[in-house]
């Protein structure tokens, strides 16, 4: 399953704008994180898809819905892409993206506030971030106009090019493999700033693979050998 998250929304016409765009790449679920107060301009904006504003789901915060919803996969969505030295918002393009995500599991596409976007603490709970490229002179994107592009590019590739479906590795698969990799990292010797930095960039890296959950399980083995042998 997949679902179309909006973080505090301000406006119910973006809302509804929101859920008519979904509805044109066929996708149903919407979740509203801490919204405004729904009102008729967000039915009126959806048009066709007042089903999905009906049928959404709402929590407190991003945690909650992650938490209570088991998602698999958090997708964050950002136009401010961090570079080599701000690495919990290095991103991909929604294309990249798109040709990647071959899986199974609950994911949560997540999109941030209408003006300030996705604070850093919820970055930090996505498995990988993606944003769009536009222009410098003017790169501010609607939500509606962000959430289109993401979804075209899903849809395009579910709707052109079916394959086999990949058993994605589990969130609780992935949160060990993370902290054997912590493990390793503290023999490395580093201060405790960088042995952060290094979990981060192993995160992201994890993030960006999509792994399997055999590739996981390969990986956790792996590194718990490793960790075994530096202990002795």
């Amino acid at each position: 399953m997949i679902y179309v998250v909006f973080v505090e929304p301000e406006s119910p016409g973006n809302i509804g704008f929101l859920a008519r765009t979904m509805k044109n790449f066929a996708f149903n679920d919407l979740v509203l994180i801490n919204p405004c107060e729904l009102k008729k301009e967000a039915y009126y904006q959806a048009m066709h898809a007042k089903d999905i504003i009906w049928n959404h789901k709402e929590y407190g915060s991003l945690k909650e819905f992650i938490e209570a919803e088991n998602i698999d996969f958090t997708v964050g969505t950002t136009r401010m892409a961090g570079g080599s030295y701000n690495v919990s918002r290095i991103a991909v393009t929604p294309e990249q993206f798109a040709e990647s995500l071959n899986i199974t599991g609950n994911i949560a596409i997540v999109f941030g506030r209408e003006g300030n976007g996705l604070y850093n603490e919820e970055i930090a709970l996505c498995d990988v971030v993606v944003t769009i490229p536009t222009n410098d002179e003017y790169p501010v994107l609607n939500i509606s106009h962000a959430a289109a592009i993401v979804l075209y590019e899903l849809f395009k590739r579910e709707k052109n090019y079916p394959r086999e479906e990949l058993e994605v590795a589990l969130k609780s698969e992935k949160e060990l493999l993370i902290e054997e990799m912590d493990e390793l990292i503290k023999y490395t010797g580093y201060p405790e700033h960088k042995m952060k930095t290094a979990s981060t960039v192993f995160k992201n890296i994890i993030g960006r693979a999509f792994i399997s959950g055999r590739e996981a399980h390969t990986l956790i083995g792996t590194l718990r050998r490793l960790g075994l042998k530096l202990k002795e």
